[in-house]
């Protein structure tokens, strides 16, 4: 099992697939200027696949959750899915993406094996949409929820940002969509992760702020600790059921004391926490022709040293150095 010091087990492994975007959200990219990993410091599909292995094979590992940047600008996405599918045990499969290329890759990433998708949308204008992210592409993401709805990617969850003076006020006309659309809307406060250190803890849309603003159109009865379990998200009923809504509180309400999750970068690093400042290197042991067990025992002996918690609540807190697009969400 990957058990740290403080008894948690990761069972969640986030894989980034490639740092590059076809977006660039003010919250995570600048316009502009950001340098990309090199081709030959990306793990191969083979390298993935086989450390996705040794993790469900060796290591506990139950949910894999594809990431980036964004992960369908990686050419072998398909192929990595289906490899991983027919791993013994099999585990549960999800893609955090953009949206832009689902419509043309929805049914094939379902057939082979794909589970589920979370989707990145932050506005229902196309004008905030193009503010936002820099590019005219509010119309493609739409088009790409409803083919992975058509595809059986079920539940399909929609992750929002809110920042202010842009979509702050959008929070009940977003769940309102989101339920009649069938999608499950989760909110996700803004974390200091951006490629140009712009975050201000005194700027960024609370969780408080958010439920606020949706209880002045929906009655939210809260689902309770015992059904969140380790996910990052609490999750309240709206107006009774059946229809739920979520929020990601990770600077005001941490939730690192019931984390199960390790991540693997593109470029081969372990990190045991999204807001890590250290990482362990599998690449080099991979390309220097490390059995399986020696990678095991690297990865356990890295979530064997991870922190109590992130450190988002220190006045002391420190950005990690790689913006979110180079980590994987």
């Amino acid at each position: 099992m990957l058990i740290d010091t403080y008894g948690r087990v990761a069972t969640d492994l986030r894989v980034s697939l490639t740092d590059r975007c076809n977006l660039r959200c003010t919250y995570c990219m600048p316009e502009e200027g950001l340098q990309w990993l090199a081709k030959p410091d990306l793990l191969t599909d083979d390298e993935i696949v086989r450390l996705i292995t040794i993790a469900v094979r060796d290591l506990g590992i139950e949910e894999v959750r594809f990431t980036g940047g964004e992960p369908l600008l990686r050419p072998g996405l398909v192929g990595i899915v289906e490899r991983v599918a027919a791993l013994t045990p099999r585990p549960q499969m999800s893609l955090t993406t953009n949206g832009i290329g689902l419509q043309r890759t929805a049914r094939a990433l379902r057939d082979a094996g794909l589970d589920r998708v979370n989707v990145s949308l932050d506005t229902l204008r196309p004008d905030v949409f193009t503010a936002l992210t820099r590019r005219k592409r509010h119309d493609d993401v739409l088009r790409g929820l409803e083919a992975a709805r058509e595809a059986g990617l079920t539940p399909v969850k929609v992750n929002t940002v809110l920042m202010p003076g842009l979509n702050d006020d959008e929070a009940p006309d977003l769940l309102a969509w989101a339920i009649a659309q069938d999608y499950e809307l989760r909110f996700i406060e803004q974390m200091p992760l951006d490629a140009q250190h712009g975050w201000k803890r005194d700027g960024m849309i609370t969780a408080g702020d958010i439920l606020a603003s949706l209880r002045t159109r929906f009655e939210l009865t809260p689902e309770g600790q015992e059904v969140r379990g380790a996910a990052p998200a609490e999750r309240w009923l709206v107006d009774g059921g059946p229809h739920r809504v979520g929020v990601i509180a990770s600077v005001t309400r941490p939730f690192c004391r019931a984390c199960d999750r390790t991540r693997l970068t593109a470029d081969g690093q372990i990190r045991t926490c999204l807001f890590a400042t250290e990482e362990t290197d599998l690449r080099g042991a991979l390309r220097s022709g490390a059995p399986d067990d020696e990678i095991a025992r690297i990865w356990k002996l890295a979530m064997w040293g991870k922190k109590a918690g992130s450190g988002l609540d220190d006045p002391s807190f420190l950005q990690p150095d790689r913006p979110m697009s180079a980590i994987g969400g």
